[in-house]
């Protein structure tokens, strides 16, 4: 099997998060190892020891059918995106997967009137995590984050190597960890893609928690709901954000947005206002150049210091109120 090692780690690991009372299995006295035995996992699957062993040790010129591979997911209790994600280790295990996966091109001009038109913070992600577009809210909120062909464009290299994203995300660990397995899911469909296997080991490298979360296998999908961030600027904010997937298949739009007439509302609306005021003023100097949600744009996401910023001679700081501006700007 070409991808025997991940399918093989795959299901030890899934195994081992079974508790056999979570299946109607009793147990007497100690177990060597946690979760479900060989045996179990075959006897509720509904097949051989020996095969699901054979399976589960990675053996060659296996191609087990979907039913089978259906009733281990059964037995293993797998999520709909782990079932899928086994079904495509299988696929790439007794076939040759493409080697690569397919090379985006640019966005349309369209799709860039759409997000520039968006009043929330939005940006455009593939499924390595790489940012193909923002508009000026989502620059504005990412901090730090740039879209492509910024060497920035990366989200999970600005989630686990950028201090500012840690900074920004109160609930840091959580989006690392859902980011981690939406990555997982995607190097299920492109095992030997040069880009995956060139991040991923840049960030085992880089990252303790990246590479005990990525040894976990842990499979998730779009990361979606609500998502609590402390920014520089206007402090804090509670936003649901959204996924959407676009015609490709490959990249999705992301969207976040505030409950009518809340906090986070009025901090989105003061967001608007201080980004607007950040692009006028460079590009006054001359430093904004492009396509709104293109790279190079310098939006000024970096400049927060987390004690306040200067919009038209008044100071913004975190939670700061959208009326001590002395006129308003169009919030992007």
């Amino acid at each position: 099997m070409a991808n025997n090692g991940e399918l093989r780690e795959f299901l030890r690991t899934r195994r081992a998060r079974v508790r056999p009372e979570d299946v109607g299995i009793e147990t007497g006295g100690r177990r060597r190892v946690p979760g479900l035995r060989r045996e179990e996992v075959a006897m509720l699957a509904g097949v051989s020891v020996d095969y699901y062993s054979r399976l589960e040790q990675g053996r060659r010129r296996l191609q087990p059918s979907e039913q089978v591979l259906d009733a281990l997911a059964r037995a293993l209790r797998l999520t709909e995106v782990e079932r899928l994600h086994l079904h495509h280790l299988v696929r790439s295990a007794v076939a040759p997967p493409a080697p690569e996966a397919p090379r985006l091109p640019p966005l349309d001009e369209g799709m860039r009137l759409v997000l520039d038109g968006m009043p929330t913070p939005a940006m455009v992600v593939d499924s390595f995590g790489d940012v193909h577009a923002m508009n000026r809210m989502g620059r504005a909120l990412l901090v730090g984050l740039k879209p492509m062909p910024s060497a920035t464009s990366s989200h999970l290299r600005w989630l686990f190597l950028d201090p500012s994203a840690r900074e920004l995300l109160v609930e840091w660990e959580m989006v690392a960890r859902v980011s981690v397995g939406v990555l997982r899911e995607a190097a299920g469909r492109y095992p030997r893609d040069p880009r995956m296997h060139h991040l991923v080991g840049e960030l085992s490298v880089a990252s303790a928690e990246f590479r005990g979360w990525w040894a976990g296998h842990e499979v998730d999908v779009r990361c979606r709901g609500t998502k609590r961030l402390r920014h520089p600027v206007v402090g804090e904010l509670v936003l649901h954000v959204e996924a959407m997937r676009l015609q490709d298949g490959e990249r999705w739009l992301y969207a976040y947005a505030a409950e009518p007439d809340s906090p986070s509302a009025q901090a989105l609306r003061l967001l608007g206002t201080w980004a607007a005021t950040q692009d006028a003023e460079q590009t006054d100097r001359g430093t904004v150049g492009g396509h709104g949600t293109g790279a190079g744009t310098g939006t000024g996401t970096g400049t927060g210091t987390g004690t306040g910023a200067q919009v038209d001679g008044a100071a913004v700081g975190p939670g700061g109120d959208e009326t001590a501006l002395h006129r308003e700007h169009p919030a992007g």
